[in-house]
């Protein structure tokens, strides 16, 4: 590998967008490869594109409300000189990624990793409840192994180019797109390694981008309603 792409797809993050690729480029910043950022701006009603042009991403835009279609317009751009040593990875603009994030990634391509799922930790749970807080954390600790793990999670994934495309890439999906390529990378028999040892911190916001997200998830640990309208 001697090529990285990271594809952030982002609709209406202008606030969380400059802590997200702050931590992406400082994770790339010491890798021996050529390294670019990639956000997909979808459907964007705010300066998420200005703020990502600024801070260095090329920007992709999209008229999509899909996380899907975002996600695999960004490897499509990653993509435009061929997928021969090429590593794509993906995190999400409400997450910040640890700085060893990109070597990670890198090491797990040059050993031959055809899809690498890792894990994620809430970063701030102040907009949830200790009750919502506690209910995660049991039930993500039930889902880490002796191997590995059994979580997936578009804020931390990687793939080989060359089995992204044997896949098809993402699907046009709303959500569970990430699901969606590594239960289809399994079926495939390919090399699909659960590395739990460099988690992405990530949001609990209660606005949800993305139908039945994350944050969709962590409403469904809460006793109180979750927040409706708005831009979800």
């Amino acid at each position: 590998m001697n090529r990285l792409a990271v594809v952030v797809p982002a609709h209406d993050e202008q606030a969380s967008l400059p802590a997200c690729l702050a931590s992406v480029l400082d994770s790339l910043r010491r890798l021996p490869v050529r390294a670019e950022v990639i956000v997909v701006a979808d459907d964007c009603r705010d300066a998420t594109a200005a703020v990502a042009r600024r801070l260095g991403a090329v920007v992709v835009t999209v008229r999509a409300r899909n996380v899907g279609r975002a996600r695999a317009a960004g490897m499509a751009h990653a993509l435009r000189h061929g997928p021969q040593d090429l590593w794509l990875a993906t995190t999400d603009a409400d997450s910040r990624v640890p700085r060893r994030w990109g070597g990670w990634h890198l090491r797990h391509g040059r050993a031959g990793t055809d899809l690498l799922v890792g894990t994620v930790r809430v970063h701030d749970w102040a907009p949830r409840s200790e009750q919502v807080r506690t209910r995660f954390e049991t039930r993500y600790r039930q889902g880490l192994t002796d191997t590995g793990h059994r979580h997936v999670h578009g804020a931390n994934l990687g793939c080989a180019a060359t089995a992204y495309e044997r896949l098809g890439g993402f699907a046009d999906l709303r959500h569970g797109e990430d699901h969606d390529l590594v239960d289809r990378g399994r079926r495939r028999a390919l090399r699909v390694v659960a590395d739990a040892t460099c988690p992405v911190r990530t949001s609990a916001r209660r606005r949800s981008r993305a139908p039945h997200g994350f944050a969709r998830y962590l409403d469904a640990l809460d006793d109180r309603p979750p927040v409706v309208g708005g831009r979800a």
